[in-house]
């Protein structure tokens, strides 16, 4: 079996339909898309049985 392709572990998208950011948490290599790198940031619950551990981030605070 060929090893998977990574892709957005919000919407799954690979890296041949668009841009991925690879990201390190709890020793594991995930990626992400520019357009859900916020969702990451800001909404984090909203990645929660997509990425392992999202229950536990916290939103980034706004200093608006």
């Amino acid at each position: 079996m060929p090893p998977q392709q990574p892709s957005c572990v919000a919407c799954q998208r690979t890296q041949e339909e668009i841009p991925l950011i690879a990201l390190l948490f709890q020793n594991k290599m995930y990626h992400i898309c520019p357009q859900h790198l916020p969702v990451l940031i800001h909404n984090p619950q909203m990645l929660v049985g997509k990425l392992p551990g999202a229950e536990g981030l916290t939103p980034a605070e706004h200093h608006d």
